[in-house]
């Protein structure tokens, strides 16, 4: 049975939820960065911001967290709001549970920018780690709704580059369907307290542009998988997007890829993001480190 912490957030989260129409872009970003002051950085974690590259990025440090080894983190927001800022004590919390320095960027956000910009800035990141010495098998490349989905691309576009690919990935409640055609966005939208699938369809034009929602780099769930690292792959069940994971998780272990999905009973969408206040929250950043030490050799030496 889950928290009773869990049924607090889901009525605030239902008391404050809008449509795509009643914010503009620019005051849905002021909104989305207004959760800061709810989930403030810990005092002990310390934040560089750098230039990877032309994309701005920040290592976040948990106390003790090994330099040389590295989950780079790919934030959520459906690809038009979100930031290393709003991400930053979720990402220290990771930092924290794996004993590995983070590294996030602020990539550019849709619709200004819309795909592949994203998917640009973060390969462009990821060589800038590898070129500043990091050995791509002390990485792990990880991210959050949107930021799960832009993972999976990042991924596939290096594979397909020809690029050294990291030691694993960890996916959380990913967006991997621009269409929105899983069952679970009709079996799931009395209950998901976070997302409303129209709202999904607006942020996927925005974010497209006009590009096919079909292209595997927009929507993963499309694409060959094979050749890609052991992924973990988290979602919760009263998600809408809960089908945007296990389809993914199917289509990976067709491929050939080692999958490992885990489905949280009664979870919504990145309930990672509350784990100061939400045991299952952290119970999840844990496992991330569980699976880590299992797949990593570098994490497993950290911790």
């Amino acid at each position: 049975m889950a928290s009773e912490q869990l049924q607090t957030i889901i009525q605030t989260l239902r008391s404050r939820r809008t449509s795509g129409q009643d914010l503009d872009i620019i005051a849905a970003r002021t909104a989305f960065e207004g959760v800061t002051s709810f989930f403030p950085t810990p005092d002990d974690v310390t934040c560089e911001k750098v230039d990877a590259d032309g994309v701005p990025g920040e290592w976040i440090s948990a106390p003790g967290a090994d330099p040389e080894t590295v989950v780079y983190y790919l934030h959520g927001g459906a690809y038009s709001v979100g930031s290393v800022n709003s991400h930053r004590q979720l990402i220290a919390n990771i930092s924290r549970a794996t004993g590995a320095r983070a590294f996030a960027i602020d990539y550019r956000l849709a619709p200004e920018n819309p795909f592949p910009a994203a998917i640009e800035d973060a390969t462009k990141a990821y060589r800038w780690l590898l070129n500043r010495g990091i050995d791509p098998a002390r990485v792990v490349l990880a991210g959050d709704s949107a930021g799960g989905g832009l993972a999976a691309a990042t991924l596939l576009s290096l594979r397909d580059a020809g690029d050294p690919l990291p030691a694993a990935a960890v996916l959380i409640s990913p967006w991997t369907d621009m269409e929105g055609l899983g069952e679970s966005m009709k079996t799931k939208a009395d209950v998901d307290p976070m997302i409303a699938p129209d709202t999904l369809g607006e942020g996927a034009s925005a974010y497209l542009g006009g590009a096919d929602p079909r292209n595997p780099l927009a929507s993963p769930i499309h694409a060959d998988l094979s050749g890609l690292p052991p992924m973990l792959i988290q979602v919760g069940g009263s998600e809408v997007l809960l089908d945007d994971s296990t389809r993914l998780a199917a289509k990976a272990e067709a491929d050939g890829v080692d999958v490992t999905l885990e489905v949280w009973d009664e979870m919504i969408h990145v309930w990672h993001f509350f784990a100061v206040m939400l045991p299952e929250g952290q119970q999840a950043i844990d496992r991330i480190a569980e699976f880590l030490r299992q797949h990593v050799p570098a994490i497993a030496r950290a911790t």
